[in-house]
């Protein structure tokens, strides 16, 4: 099972600033299946400039339930899928805030150890390193930093690219 995940966060690094929310959703074909999850501030820092991608003030986000409600909620959405794999436009980002959070607040992570970067697929079908980046073209959900719409697109730019290239994805 390949789950497309999104994070939005107010820094650039888990436990010295905070995930705001974030999004995933399942590759399949159709109105797929995601989940949304909210937390409030860890940390008493941030910064403005990437607090304000999400669109919330401080005070909105400080309004979010405690991370272990959406951290556990997610683990039990994921649960049913066994050992999914873990799907980012970027994992560098994404991947160490989802892994920190479940750390921290359910003990483990369902996704292991690794994950799997969109533009690094797509370099590889094209055979161009340099073209990382336009798979995003294709996505037709548009980018918002709603966690949910940018995977959302991140799943349709997926199978785009997998039906002009003959991809097989992993069927759900």
């Amino acid at each position: 099972m390949w789950i497309v995940v999104d994070v939005e966060a107010d820094g650039p690094a888990p436990g010295l600033y905070s995930m705001i929310s974030f999004g995933a959703v399942i590759v399949e074909e159709g109105d797929a299946r995601s989940f949304k999850g909210e937390t409030a501030p860890i940390t008493d820092a941030y910064i403005a400039e990437a607090l304000a991608v999400s669109g919330l003030s401080r005070a909105e986000h400080e309004a979010f339930p405690p991370p272990e409600h959406a951290m556990k909620a997610f683990a039990a959405w994921v649960a049913p899928f066994g050992r999914p794999t873990f799907i980012s436009d970027n994992p560098a980002f994404d991947w160490q805030f989802i892994n920190y959070y479940f750390h921290r607040f359910t003990g483990k992570n369902p996704f292991g150890h690794s994950a799997r970067r969109i533009g690094d697929l797509y370099a590889g079908l094209v055979r161009k390193v340099g073209a990382a980046s336009e798979w995003k073209k294709l996505r037709r959900t548009t980018h918002t930093h709603d966690p949910v719409d940018d995977a959302r697109g991140n799943v349709e730019a997926l199978f785009a690219f997998a039906k002009q290239y003959d991809l097989k994805l992993p069927s759900n």
